[in-house]
C-alpha cells in the first residue's frame, strides 16, 4: 500500500533525485520558463513555490536568515534573483506562482511534455 507516500522517484537514488529538482529549479528562476517532463513539471513546482513563499517575506532583519535558507538549495546567482526579483515580484500574491502547461507526446519516446514557467 503507498499511504502517506509522496513523491516521485524517477528511477534515481534521493541524492540523484535531489539534484535533479534543484537543477530544474535553478534552470526555471533564471529562465523563468522550461520545458520538461509532466511528472518533473508536477514535482518541482511545490519546491519552487516554498523557495519564492521564503523569498518573498519581508521582516526587518530577516534578509541574512533568508539568503542562508536559500543557500541550502541555490547557487549564488539564482539566490539573489530570488531576493531582489521574483520575491518582490510576488509580494501581492498568496500563492500559485507557477503554471504548467501540458504540450502533448514527445517525439522520441512518447513521454508526456510540459511547461513550467513563472507568472507574470
Amino acid at each position: 500500500m503507498k499511504h502517506g507516500k509522496k513523491g516521485r522517484k524517477f528511477g534515481r537514488t534521493r541524492d540523484q533525485r535531489k539534484a535533479l529538482l534543484k537543477g530544474l529549479a535553478v534552470n526555471l528562476i533564471l529562465k523563468e520558463k522550461i520545458t520538461t517532463t509532466e511528472a518533473k513539471a508536477k514535482e518541482v513546482r511545490p519546491f519552487i513555490e516554498k523557495l519564492i513563499t521564503k523569498s518573498k517575506t519581508v521582516e526587518p532583519g530577516s534578509e541574512l536568515a533568508k539568503a542562508r535558507y536559500l543557500a541550502r538549495y541555490l547557487p549564488d546567482k539564482a539566490r539573489k534573483k530570488m531576493i531582489k526579483e521574483i520575491g518582490p515580484r510576488f509580494q501581492g500574491r498568496a500563492g500559485g506562482y507557477t503554471r504548467i502547461t501540458k504540450l502533448g507526446l514527445r517525439q522520441a519516446d512518447a513521454a508526456k511534455m510540459a511547461i513550467i514557467e513563472l507568472v507574470k
